[in-house]
């Protein structure tokens, strides 16, 4: 895996567990891209990620600030704008934050990503925590004759990404490639108490 696509969207990685019920009466109103995606210097995620049957720890830690983009130890480059949240070559999370919004990533010459977001609202349990009002992204890239890859991403408010699960469609059939779970996190002066249960790993500083 390029360290540097891990920190950036933690991107092309992904993995399985949130609820997939879409947006329930309990959800909560609108959220603007920027809150799930927490970015300061001395924000830091560390990620189990499995990929081709390896496992790795992975720690992602925000070192930086320059010209407004916020820098990670992978070398990833992330911002909030007035559109959403982005590298420097792709919106991970565009506003509106609500179901059936879309938008394209012209990443290269010839490579187009399509995202939309799936669900919004939904409750989702990984390694380190249960989280409420998560967001769920869809990006789909062609590669070539009926080959799909496909990456769902997981956003918690106020934590940033929890999961990654990446697929491979080949015409209607899916085969799993790699995954990405939150293991801990620890955040400069963010309020993880609202809407969410970290445990020992999860914390605020």
């Amino acid at each position: 895996m390029n360290a540097s696509r891990l920190g950036s969207a933690l991107w092309l990685v992904a993995v399985m567990g949130c609820a997939t019920a879409g947006r329930g009466p309990g959800a909560t109103a609108a959220r603007h891209a920027a809150e799930f995606y927490p970015l300061a210097v001395g924000n830091a995620w560390t990620y189990h990620v499995k990929m081709l049957g390896q496992a790795q720890v992975v720690e992602v830690k925000v070192l930086s600030e320059e010209g407004g983009f916020f820098i990670d130890s992978t070398g990833a480059r992330l911002t909030a704008d007035a559109y959403g949240v982005r590298d420097d070559k792709r919106y991970l999370l565009r506003d509106p934050v609500e179901v059936g919004t879309t938008w394209n990533n012209v990443v290269s010459v010839s490579s187009m990503e399509q995202y939309r977001i799936a669900e919004v609202g939904v409750h989702c349990t990984v390694a380190a925590g249960s989280f409420d009002d998560c967001v769920v992204v869809e990006a789909k890239n062609h590669i070539a004759g009926n080959k799909t890859l496909i990456n769902e991403m997981t956003f918690v408010p106020r934590v940033g990404l929890v999961r990654v699960a990446t697929s491979l469609e080949i015409e209607t059939r899916r085969e799993p490639q790699t995954s990405l779970e939150l293991d801990s996190y620890s955040l400069q002066g963010a309020d993880v108490s609202a809407g969410t249960t970290p445990p020992a790993g999860g914390s605020a500083r």
